[in-house]
């Protein structure tokens, strides 16, 4: 395959972070055709001509490695040059077009050199109400405009941000410095954010410590009575496999062992277990239909890529519980028959990844992962994979792209996951808090949990509330549950409410007068909302209602892949119109501009290829149902 490689070349910084990624042992056989006399990090000179590249499935298989080698180059470096991607695709044996275009799908990324300090401020619909503006504003008048402007810093850059998934503890701050760890600060002062940008700000360490009280994400009283998914939240040390053994951990486990993994697939399926990322299929249904597929290997995924804005009740999970996860995951991928498990974590969560590569290496060391678990003689063992700044890669099919080193675009469906999923195998895909349930699940026993709740709504659910409440944090209770009753345990409303954005940006919103909805996969649907990703963002009548509208339509103009038409182009006249009616300059009146946004949001719902494009329109044409976007009440 001829790469066509430019005459960019990789420093020797560039190849060594690469090198740290693609094992150089890979590389060792010298190709007969070496004539231009590189030298490598390793030391090995003049192996190959870079207009050619092994071949073969070898090759192939290691495209995977193409985000943590794209990675590398940016923590280690703080950008990818022409001369990395070239050194990157000569590696992995990737086309350098295909490499590129990875690597300016990512937020996270940079083609071009920036500074080697960014600080990345959230003014998504929580942080911005709650002081993520006047953060942007100071940042602005102390260092200069937005990064890619004019006047930029050399040495610091500051950028705008959708959601970091820190909404209980708003506004928040993500800091990069190349070749140092990455650290939030939230909540973040003005003064902080400038030390930060200064390079005096406290470090990974520190800000990490500042998450140690657990009691600001997590107001229910730490193991209180009733508490299930967040019992050991606050609890059990983090760190320690010891301490979380101690706390419960790996019962669970010993039991699936016990029963054998065709009776965990039926308590699975006997608890009306459904999925917690907003689809709620039936986990027993998706974990049997992969059991039983014949093709080999079977791949296990965790989708940890949360990046709805005002969720974050997975982030406090893995920050404060990592060794659950490890555990759940070990039970999916033995009853399953997975002998591997990618763990898919959003590139946003410093800490969570700290704390998960902490728990998977230790769960290896002590034989809770790896060829005989536990000495029970099946094999798992999980690996951890960043994503780089892209929503879309919470969908499925996206999220297998990505992993596979291509752009995290959706598939068209079918085939489904279950039967063609990661590189061509079966795959149960399930996001985290699904996963943690199935600890409850074998504790409880599958009869047991479906008494909690009822229907399709069983066992506990966890809600992340934020905006104009007493106490933002992550909540649990059980299915059934009223939103009065969840909001009375975050202390309250604040201020006069105006609505609920409930289930996150694609979700709806209900209003002051619909507070007794039971929280239900059922409830919810009668009222014309959705569960989503359980977000509840409190409006008081303070917000600007259609501010926060276009802020949410803007998110799904920068998030969308740009596939399809539907939804590369209806994003953006979307955002266009609501920005129009912020400034009073409709064309022809608000009626009309309202025409318009339902008309896009019919072509978006019916023609887009996946759930992106299908829900971008969801919260404004239940803003526009209500009533919100009247001309009395907009501004």
């Amino acid at each position: 395959m001829d790469l066509r490689l430019t005459q960019a070349r990789a420093t020797d910084a560039e190849r060594r972070a690469v090198d740290r990624v693609v094992d150089p042992a890979l590389d060792a056989v010298a190709s007969l055709n070496g004539n231009n006399g590189i030298k490598r990090a390793d030391g090995v000179s003049g192996l190959r001509d870079e207009h050619f590249s092994d071949a073969g499935h070898a090759a192939r298989g290691r495209r995977h490695l193409l985000l943590p080698a794209l990675h590398a180059v940016q923590e280690d470096i703080g950008w990818i040059s022409p001369g990395a991607l070239n050194y990157v695709s000569l590696r992995l044996s990737v086309p350098p077009a295909e490499a590129y275009g990875v690597a300016t799908f990512y937020a996270m990324f940079s083609t071009e050199p920036r500074a080697p300090r960014v600080v990345h401020v959230c003014d998504d619909v929580v942080c911005g109400q709650r002081g993520g503006e006047q953060l942007t504003e100071r940042l602005s008048s102390e260092i200069g405009p937005e990064l890619g402007t004019e006047g930029s810093g050399d040495e610091v850059c500051w950028v705008r941000s959708p959601c970091l998934g820190l909404c209980e503890r708003a506004p928040a701050v993500l800091v990069q410095s190349t070749g140092e760890p990455d650290y939030s600060i939230a909540p973040a002062s003005a003064e902080q954010a400038l030390a930060a940008a200064a390079g005096g700000g406290p470090g990974a360490d520190a800000a990490d410590a500042a998450f140690t009280d657990t009691s600001v994400s997590v107001p229910q009283t730490p193991g209180g009575t009733g508490l299930r998914l967040l019992r050991r939240v606050g609890v059990a040390d983090p760190g320690s496999l010891d301490d979380y053994r101690a706390h419960g951990g790996y019962t669970a486990l010993r039991r699936a062992v016990g029963i054998g993994p065709t009776r965990v697939i039926t308590e699975v399926s006997d608890s009306s277990l459904t999925g917690r990322g907003g689809a709620a299929f039936p986990t027993g249904l998706k974990w049997d239909g992969v059991a039983k597929a014949p093709e080999r290997p079977h791949y296990l995924v965790c989708n940890a890529d949360e990046s709805e804005p005002g969720t974050f009740k997975d982030r406090v999970l893995l920050e404060s519980d990592p060794f659950g996860l490890v555990e759940a995951m070990t039970i999916a991928g033995y009853a399953t028959g997975c002998e591997r498990g990618y763990l898919y974590i959003r590139g946003e969560y410093p800490l969570a990844t700290r704390r998960l590569n902490h728990a998977i290496g230790q769960a290896r060391q002590r034989g809770f992962l790896g060829a005989d678990v536990m000495g029970e003689g099946f094999s798992f063992d999980l690996e951890l994979r960043r994503g780089a700044g892209a929503y879309i890669c919470g969908e499925e099919t996206a999220l297998l792209n990505s992993i596979e080193g291509f752009r995290g675009e959706p598939r068209n469906k079918p085939p489904f996951p279950s039967v063609s999923g990661l590189f061509g195998k079966p795959t149960v895909i399930n996001n985290v808090e699904t996963l943690y349930n199935v600890l409850e699940v074998l504790a409880a026993g599958g009869p047991a949990f479906a008494q909690i709740g009822g229907g399709r709504s069983t066992g506990p659910k966890l809600f992340c509330l934020s905006g104009a409440v007493a106490r933002p944090g992550v909540y649990e209770v059980s299915f059934g549950a009223t939103l009065r009753e969840v909001l009375a345990l975050a202390g309250g409303t604040v201020g006069e409410v105006r609505a609920i954005l409930l289930g996150g940006a694609a979700g709806g919103f209900v209003l002051p007068d619909q507070l007794d909805v039971p929280l239900t996969l059922e409830g919810t649907r009668e009222i014309g909302a959705s569960l989503g990703s359980g977000v509840i963002f409190v409006i008081d009548t303070s917000a600007d209602m259609t501010e926060i509208l276009r802020r949410i339509a803007a998110f799904f103009r920068d998030e969308s892949c740009g596939q399809c038409v539907p939804c590369r182009v209806g994003t953006v006249r979307q955002e266009e119109s609501l920005a129009r009616m912020l400034r009073r300059t409709e064309i022809g009146s608000r009626e009309q501009e309202l025409a318009l946004l339902d008309d896009l949001a019919r072509v978006m719902r019916d023609a887009s290829i996946c759930g992106l494009g299908q829900t971008a329109p969801a919260a404004i044409q239940s803003a526009i149902g209500l009533g919100l976007l009247s001309e009395g009440v907009a501004q």
